[in-house]
Order: C-alpha cells, then structure tokens, then sequence
C-alpha cells in the first residue's frame, strides 16, 4: 500500500534540540515560576518528572492528563486544582522563554508544507505528556502552526504514549488510517521507530539521533530531510 499519510515527532525532528537542555530549564523554570505560590522547588520538579513516568506506562484505562494530575494530587493534596490556572499562566508566559534552548531548522516546516500541498495527510505524533500549550508553542517554535496539523497528540487527548503500540492504534482509529498507508518520522530509535511494529513505515532522522539502546539503525531508511522526501515520494 503506498504512503497516503506521514507522522511526525515533534522534539528533535521538526524542532531541533538538545533534549536534556530542554529538560533541565523547562522545570527549572516552571519549579521556580510556582515557588511564589507555595510549593518546594525540588518537590514540584519530581512531582512532574514522576507524573511523566506515570504517563509513559499508561494502560489505557485513563487520559494521560488525568494519569498526571492524580500523581500530582498524591503529592500535594489536591492543591493543584486551585492552581491550574497558575500553571496555564506559566506556559503562556515564562514557557516561552525555553525557546533558547532549541534550534530552527527551515527544512522542517518546508518538508511539511510541501507534503500538505501534494496531498498527504500529516499529523503530529509527537509524545503526548505535556498540555495544548506547551505543544502549540513548540509547534510554533518549529514555524508551524497547530492547524498545518490533522491531528497532534497532548496528555489532554491521548491514553498512551510512544513507544506503547496503544499510543500508534489511536492515532490510526482517530484519523481512520490503515498502518500500512502511513510513515512515521522521529529521531528516536525506540520511540518512534516501533511504529513499524504494526505495520508502518518509518523513517529515522539522524541529525539529533536518540539511541538508548545502541541499537542498529541501518535496518531503517534513515537520513535528512532531503532523503526523507526522496523515500515518501518513490514510495507514494
């Protein structure tokens, strides 16, 4: 079956990054930002880095948000509630500035212009454990926009995450794709390349190659973005 739809991870494909940078300041700041509201810095940053755990291993019987939130209510009993909006504040405001940490690659938002304008269905299958916000405003650092997307993934909207298979099954009921029509496209061996598992086809980009298992890439078509176009379009 050819290729009618492409999957792309966000953070380190079409966002260029340095994913422990990215870390460390994105709850650096975020620990700090809600010290005035009177939560421990270092408890407020494992709370989230243990809620994201908890995300990760989801079953499928709750939305990752609410997997998250139940963590966090663990944690600080129930406070949170009151706060949300603190927190929304937080990535609408000071978020922002966790830009820096990330690079710009025009290819990016190119590749994905271009497969929109000839047809191809693209989705944004980018690892659901953060709110709308925080994935509308990387988007928006890759020179995208939300809407250039069918679909993308947020732990308001999502059961499962990569590399689970549930996460790649809800995607395909969601936009009524069959896995052999569609590629998935990631910089992240055992996340995105086990997409293949039911069926689809991947790609792997290797510029910010994330490979935890020293595992073997040559087994999947792999390169930039120019060798990613020439394979969806000998493939379509």
């Amino acid at each position: 079956m050819t290729i009618t739809a492409v999957l792309f991870d966000l953070d380190g494909t079409l966002l260029p990054m340095d994913q422990k940078a990215f870390t460390m300041d994105y709850l650096g700041r975020l620990s700090k930002y809600m010290v005035p509201y009177g939560y421990d810095a270092r408890e407020l940053a494992k709370a989230v880095w243990d809620g994201t755990g908890f995300m990760i291993n989801n079953d499928g019987t709750k939305r990752n948000d609410e997997v998250f939130w139940e963590s966090f209510e663990g944690k600080f009993d129930g406070r949170y509630k009151d706060d949300m909006e603190i927190f929304d504040e937080f990535y609408r405001t000071d978020f922002q500035n966790v830009k820096h940490t990330c690079g710009f690659d025009p290819k990016a938002a190119d590749t994905v212009r271009k497969l929109k304008k000839d047809g191809f269905r693209v989705i944004l299958a980018t690892n659901p454990i953060f709110p709308p916000l925080a994935t509308e405003s990387r988007i928006k650092w890759a020179g995208l926009q939300p809407e250039d997307f069918e679909l993308y993934t947020t732990y308001e909207n999502s059961y499962f995450c990569k590399p689970n298979q549930g996460y790649y099954k809800e995607i395909l009921d969601k936009c009524n794709l069959k896995a052999e029509e569609c590629i998935m496209v990631g910089n992240d061996v055992s996340d995105d390349m086990s997409a293949v598992k039911l069926g689809m086809k991947v790609f792997l980009l290797t510029k910010y190659l994330i490979n935890r298992y020293d595992e073997d890439i040559s087994v999947y078509p792999n390169g930039d973005f120019d060798d990613l176009m020439k394979y969806i379009y000998e493939n379509k």
